[in-house]
């Protein structure tokens, strides 16, 4: 049986996914404004997190987050709660007496472990992310189709992710968004705090 179609298919709509703003959206934006490499490693880390996903999804385990409603809403609150930590930091980052533009890029960086670190737990506390992949694989795939189909639509996931967050991480760090970011550093902080904060407050509002 050919399953190039479904793959194919898999493969716009994970973009479309990807693509759509969202908690990785804005921390990755936010933090390749102050550091590309750090940018790139925060996106890794979404990719792992979202790959775990995945494969959890292959055997099931999305779909018992969907019935264990006290499994995903403790993993939705765990996720609330962390995007409303770093919402509130880039707040108050923001409040703070401003650097000069020749200090912004010191002032942002982090280490590469602790971005990936950010990334992974912005990804794992997601339970949208599990009940996404688990009714996608079960629409798109046929019953019974051989484990290298399961293997190649994981694959595909991860590198349809990792793809486009490592683009989004480069895209906001090139240097006219980031002498731009320079001169205006506090307002657009303050907007991606709160985008963070909201998206935390949403994210443990709803379901």
């Amino acid at each position: 049986m050919d399953y190039l179609p479904q793959l194919l298919t898999l493969s716009g709509i994970v973009l479309l996914a990807c693509a759509s703003p969202g908690p990785d959206f804005v921390a990755i934006t936010s933090q390749s404004l102050g550091d590309r490499r750090a940018g790139v490693f925060m996106g890794l880390g979404v990719t792992c997190a979202v790959a775990i996903w995945a494969i959890l999804a292959v055997f099931g385990f999305g779909l018992l987050v969907q019935q264990f409603l006290w499994l995903y809403d403790g993993i939705r609150l765990a996720g609330a709660a962390y995007l409303a930590y770093l919402g509130l930091r880039m707040l108050m980052g923001a409040l703070r007496r401003p650097a000069g533009a020749h200090q912004i890029g010191r002032a942002a960086r982090i280490g590469i472990g602790q971005a990936w670190r950010k990334g992974f737990l912005v990804g794992i506390t997601n339970p949208k992310t599990a009940t996404f992949f688990a009714t996608l694989f079960v629409t798109l795939l046929p019953v019974g189709a051989p484990l290298w189909v399961y293997a190649a639509v994981v694959a595909v996931v991860v590198c349809v992710t990792a793809a486009w967050m490592c683009l989004l991480a480069s895209c906001f760090s090139v240097g006219a968004v980031r002498r731009a970011y320079a001169r205006i550093r506090r307002p657009i902080d303050a907007l991606m705090g709160a985008a963070l904060l909201g998206l935390g407050v949403r994210m443990a509002a709803g379901r």
